[in-house]
């Protein structure tokens, strides 16, 4: 596999994730992408309810530093419960 990417480092970049429309679901996403980012600003986190309200999409735009931090940030949501899908 190449070390080649597409992306520009550093660069904004926003990362997905779905999962239940729980208070904890929003501090479950801020603290697994705050892990590899440290603090984000509240500017940064836009959220999204489904039709009935019981889903919720997040999305975070980060500024990546490397496909290393991006990697890592997507390993780990994608790996815990709450987060039914990350894009």
């Amino acid at each position: 596999m190449s070390d080649e990417t597409l992306l520009v480092f550093p660069c904004d970049f926003p990362i997905k994730m779905m999962g239940r429309a729980t208070p904890e679901f929003h501090l479950v996403v801020r603290g697994l992408v705050e892990k590899h980012t440290g603090p984000l600003e509240e500017g940064t986190i836009r959220s999204t309810q489904s039709r009935h309200g019981r889903f919720v999409s997040i999305t975070v735009t980060v500024n990546a530093q490397s496909q290393q931090q991006l990697d890592d940030i997507y390993r780990d949501v994608s790996a815990h419960h709450d987060v039914l899908v990350a894009l």
